[in-house]
């Protein structure tokens, strides 16, 4: 009885190509942070003529599993890996609006908590009118309504505490 040796293929399959692919860009995107070589299927074949034959029909394999890939490009026309071609456009418009919002991570170690006991009924307006008041403009990052009052930050919790009290009439 003869045993079958298993078929050699001189070319991978699509599905194989793809995972190379994302294994290179991967790779890439690891050691350099982004892609930074890659932009077509020809800049894949020297890997790929490395692992198997050059051929017409490997240049064809690889460029159906790029398609097939339908990897988004950044600005430089580089593939970008990790992405959809809906996750880019997401980031993009969050990009847009952060910068129309003039938007900015504030740490905040250095603020502290200040807590104003009110009704739940008024604490909604009072926070509207606190928001709206220059005599409140600086003096704390941010204030929410939350059950049994408003809960302000601030860098200086002492300043606003005084302010708050002196409005308070007992």
């Amino acid at each position: 009885m003869e045993a079958k040796s298993p078929s050699l293929r001189k070319n991978p399959s699509r599905e194989t190509c793809e995972g190379i692919i994302r294994r290179i860009l991967m790779t890439e995107v690891l050691e350099k942070g982004k892609n930074e070589h890659f932009r077509t299927a020809a800049d894949f074949m020297k890997y790929f003529e490395s692992l198997y034959p050059a051929s017409d029909a490997l240049t064809k394999q690889v460029q159906r599993a790029i398609r097939s890939l339908n990897m988004p490009k950044d600005e430089l026309g580089y593939f970008i890996p990790n992405k959809t071609a809906e996750q880019l456009a997401q980031e993009q418009e969050l990009t847009y609006i952060f910068k129309k919002a003039n938007a900015d991570v504030c740490r905040m170690d250095d603020y502290q908590p200040l807590f104003l006991k009110a009704d739940d009924a008024v604490s909604s307006y009072m926070l509207s009118r606190i928001t709206d008041s220059p005599l409140f403009q600086g003096k704390y990052l941010t204030a929410h309504t939350v059950s049994g009052g408003i809960l302000f930050y601030t860098k200086n919790p002492n300043q606003l505490e005084i302010l708050l009290k002196s409005l308070i009439v007992r």
